[in-house]
Formats: structure tokens, C-alpha cells, sequence
């Protein structure tokens, strides 16, 4: 069986469990019979699964996580959500004191528990040391839940959602560390668990520690290749292939035991052969911060990586094109004003399966801005990255815009803070109207509701309409008013440090809440022979 039918499987498997089952009809009488097919009907789904993994094995790291289930019309009644403890830990650290913790089941030894919000423990906090569920959502949709952990420890999550729970449940995690190797804040959108990844803007090089993380949310083993990409092509791997990631487990692979060479600048891709797992890359350097490199969309012949920081003082685009045929793409930035085209970096020749890098400087230039990469003539499938440093001298920090996927009917983001959020939205083909909901907070406050229009072939950083009365992290949801006009959009979550501009971008592809139900009827012809 070759990978194409088990990724068939795989994905017809995940949509019958997020849809639950479609109901025969009987053909109505009263519908005109003239041969038009019926449009699927788009129903909220009913199981949602995130896998969020190990967030640091740094002793100074403080972490959150926040979970978001917005309002859906026509949602199931009942439910609920909840994150619990992987049962394999940490990447091996480098003290060898520490280094037999590594793979290790959690204990179940007996740790507090905090009640999250109000309402009698409905919503709870527990260490994850514990084994009972580190955040659990049971009560109204439409208010975001916290939990907090800290410390080297805490181990990745296996997280599920049902019911009323289960359309666009967003998972926030988000990490600060004081010092050391991927210093500042590291922030990662829980991840759906699937079948193929790719990362491009990974690396190999001295000062830097990439690890990639998979997580297995399945009662059997997965087992995944990792393939490694450098500028001259594929990397020969050691130890690559057949991963074997237990039942209920996260296995974070070191990148530099997989391959000899140092690169600056690799793709990695993710592929499993049997099961599935939530993959993500952890990318800490020695002296510019740190932190997630998501997956980036499938790979396509034109991809835009929406929201780069305005005061981004470096931007290095990496870009792969998996096949063997070569790639010559336009750059262009979207600007507030309209697309523009970067001074000497017009265009970029990306040899097939080869990763090429470009370091486009400060291309933003004080603004908002989107990039947008296009063929130059013929279309070829590619995927790419970008790595984004603000700051400057010792006080840098680095995060990762991959190509994102289109909002779609609506994207979700939590763990938003009332001063250090930015929302970045791009239409890069056609005028389009966004509704932006700001929710309640998860202390308290009020929802809100704005609607904007973002030109043609530009990227507008939204003022988020957050009203006085809300405490604590808040939730945006951004809904498209057009489904005929690409919407791109993400989120730049910043929070100083002693000078250091720490900060981390997440894109915003459609949350999933919503799934397309072919309309069925009865046909009793199928029971004769």
C-alpha cells in the first residue's frame, strides 16, 4: 500500500470522526426534479483532537495555555474540552544528570489543583505531573479557559473536544523563557493531527537547536520518516527513517543526530507511514531567541506568508519545491498601500528539491506587510518560510511566519492580550470585508464586533476593538463576509523582556468548525440483486 492510499485512509478516517454520521433522507417530493445536484450542507463538527507539544525543557520557562471555543450556530448541546498529559516527556537536556528523565511515563504522584475560573471547579488547572487533565472546558462556549505550568517538566498534550466544544476549539500555547538557548517568547497553535509536514527554515548549524517534535494522539504506535533538505538537496539520514512514536506519545527527534552536515538553512518533511501524529518544529538559538516553526501549507504554486512584524529589522525567505522540476517565483510585498516589489529581490530561482535562501533585510520598512510569492511563468508547488529578527545587537529575538492557509469560513486565535496583540490581515487578489469578534475574557468583560475592509493586494494591521470591561486573555475569530475572495491573516503576540523585543507570530487558516455533508437519499435499488 503506497502512501497516497494511506493518507486516503488516514483522511477519510479523520473526517468520520469529526463529522459523526449523515442522515438518510427520503428524496423530497416537492423538489424539482431537473438534475441539479443538491449543494453539501455545511454542519459544525462534533469531535475536534489538538495535540500540543513538550514546551521547553528550560528549568526558567513559564508557560500558558488557552483554550477557545467560539459561538457555532447549530452546534450539539453538551460537551466539553480538555487537555491531558502526553505519556513520554522532554527532549533529553544536555546536563547528564537529567538525561535518564527522558521517555519517561509521568509519574502519578499527587500535585495541587487550581480551579480556573469560577463556577465550583467546573474549569480546572492541574499540574501535568498528575495525570488529571491540565486544563478542562465544561462550561459555556465563547469565554476562553487558562491554564498555567512552569519548569522543564511538563510534559506534551493530548487535548479533545466534543460537542458544543468541538467547532474551531482553538489551543494557545505560549511560553516564556528568562535565559539560555531560546531565550524570549515561544508561541505555537495546538496542532490537528495528520499525515504529511513541512518546515522549511529549520537548520543544522552551530548555535543552533532544532528539534522536531511528533506527537501521537492514537491507541497504536505511528511510525513517520523525517526527510532533511539542504541547498544542495536531500540530506543522507542515519537514523531517520521508521520513527517509532508510541500510543499516547510525544518523541522529540534532535535534528542534528539525523545528518552530519551543519546548514543554515534546511527543509524538513514529516512524513508517516502508518497512524498519525501533530508534528512541530522547536528552533532555539544560542544568541537570538527562539521559537515554534509551524508546518507550512501544502505545498502550491502561489502561497503568501501574511503579517510580518512592521518593525522586522531582518527577513530570510526559505523556500523548497519538493519535486525535481525548478521554481522561479515573484516576490512581492503587500503593503498597506498596495503590492510592492522588493529592491533586488524580484524574483528567486529555486532549484528542484533543493532549499534556497534569500535574506530580504528590513523589507517591511516600518509597515505592514504580507509577503506574496507568485510563478513567473509556470506554476510549480512550493513551500516556504520566513525567519524574522527584531531588535538589534544582544537584544535580538527571532520567530517564524510559514505560508499560511486561507482563513476560509473563519480562523480563530487565542491568548491575546489587551496591549500585546497585533492582527494582520491580507487580501492580496481582491478587496474583502472582514468581521473581526473580539470574545469575553476568560476574567470577565464583554464580546465585540468590528467590520473592515481590506484592499486589493494589501495588509492592513487591525486595531483590535477590545472593550474596557475585558480581563485577562481574549479570543478573535475572523470571518470573511465573501467566500469567493482569499483572505490570509495572523497574529503577533509581543511581550519585552529587559529590552529584549520578545514576540512570536501564528497564522490564522480556517479553524476547522465547520464541515461540508453531502446531501443523501434513500435508495432501496442498493439491497436487490
Amino acid at each position: 500500500m503506497n502512501r497516497t492510499t494511506l493518507s486516503l485512509i488516514a483522511g477519510a478516517t479523520a473526517l468520520a470522526a469529526v463529522t459523526g454520521f449523515a442522515v438518510l433522507t427520503a428524496p423530497d417530493p416537492t423538489a424539482a426534479d431537473d438534475g441539479v445536484a443538491t449543494a453539501a450542507a455545511r454542519l459544525p463538527v462534533e469531535r475536534s483532537s489538538l495535540l500540543c507539544p513538550t514546551p521547553s525543557s528550560s528549568d526558567l520557562a513559564e508557560t500558558t495555555y488557552t483554550s477557545f471555543t467560539p459561538v457555532t450556530k447549530g452546534a450539539e448541546s453538551g460537551g466539553s474540552a480538555e487537555l491531558r498529559p502526553a505519556t513520554a516527556g522532554r527532549p533529553a537536556e544536555k546536563d547528564p544528570e537529567d538525561g535518564g528523565k527522558d521517555g519517561e511515563e509521568q509519574s502519578g504522584e499527587d500535585g495541587e489543583e487550581e480551579t480556573g475560573e469560577e463556577g465550583g471547579g467546573e474549569e480546572t488547572a492541574a499540574s501535568a505531573k498528575t495525570g488529571k487533565p491540565v486544563l478542562e472546558h465544561k462550561k459555556e462556549p465563547g469565554k476562553p479557559v487558562t491554564a498555567e505550568t512552569s519548569g522543564g517538566e511538563e510534559p506534551a498534550l493530548l487535548g479533545t473536544a466534543e460537542g458544543r466544544f468541538a467547532p474551531g476549539w482553538t489551543v494557545q500555547q505560549t511560553t516564556e523563557v528568562a535565559a539560555g538557548a531560546g531565550r524570549g517568547l515561544q508561541g505555537v497553535t495546538c496542532t490537528a493531527p495528520d499525515t504529511e509536514f513541512w518546515f522549511p527554515g529549520a537548520s543544522t548549524a552551530a548555535g543552533r537547536t532544532d528539534y522536531v517534535h511528533l506527537t501521537n494522539p492514537d491507541g497504536s504506535a505511528a511510525v513517520v520518516d523525517i526527510e532533511v533538505y539542504g541547498k544542495d538537496g536531500a540530506l543522507k539520514t542515519e537514523v531517520g527513517e521508521g520513527i517509532t512514536v508510541k500510543p499516547h506519545s510525544s518523541e522529540p527527534v534532535l535534528l542534528s543526530t539525523l545528518t552530519d552536515e551543519e546548514q543554515t538553512d534546511v527543509t524538513v518533511h514529516v512524513v508517516v507511514r502508518s497512524g498519525r501524529v501533530g508534528a512541530a518544529v522547536q528552533a532555539l538559538d544560542d544568541s537570538l531567541g527562539g521559537d515554534w516553526l509551524a508546518a507550512s501549507a501544502d505545498p502550491a504554486g502561489s502561497l503568501v506568508l501574511p503579517g510580518i512584524p512592521e518593525d522586522a529589522t531582518a527577513v530570510r525567505l526559505v523556500v523548497l519545491t519538493p519535486g525535481n522540476v525548478d521554481a522561479d517565483l515573484k516576490v512581492q510585498l503587500a503593503s498597506p498601500s498596495g503590492l510592492i516589489t522588493p529592491a533586488g529581490n524580484e524574483t528567486v530561482h529555486v532549484k528542484g528539491g533543493m532549499t534556497t535562501a534569500v535574506d530580504l533585510g528590513d523589507v517591511t520598512r516600518g509597515e505592514a506587510g504580507s509577503l506574496v510569492l507568485t510563478p513567473t511563468d509556470r506554476s510549480v508547488p512550493v513551500v516556504a518560510a520566513v525567519r524574522v529578527l527584531r531588535g538589534k545587537g544582544d537584544d535580538q529575538e527571532s520567530a517564524f511566519v510559514p505560508a499560511a492557509r486561507e482563513v476560509g469560513l473563519r480562523a480563530t486565535s487565542a491568548g491575546n492580550t489587551a496591549k500585546g496583540s497585533v492582527l494582520a490581515v491580507t487580501a492580496p487578489e481582491e478587496a474583502a470585508k472582514v468581521k473581526v469578534t473580539v470574545s469575553a475574557g476568560s476574567e470577565g468583560g464583554t464580546p465585540a464586533t468590528e467590520t473592515y475592509t481590506i484592499k486589493a493586494g494589501t495588509t492592513q494591521n487591525i486595531e483590535i476593538p477590545v472593550p474596557d470591561d475585558v480581563e485577562g486573555t481574549y479570543a478573535l475569530t475572523v470571518e470573511p463576509e465573501s467566500d469567493d475572495t482569499p483572505v490570509y491573516a495572523s497574529r503577533t503576540l509581543t511581550a519585552p523582556d529587559d529590552g529584549v523585543p520578545a514576540f512570536t507570530v501564528q497564522t490564522l487558516p480556517d479553524d476547522r468548525g465547520m464541515v461540508a455533508v453531502p446531501h443523501t437519499e434513500e435508495d432501496l435499488s442498493v439491497l436487490q440483486k
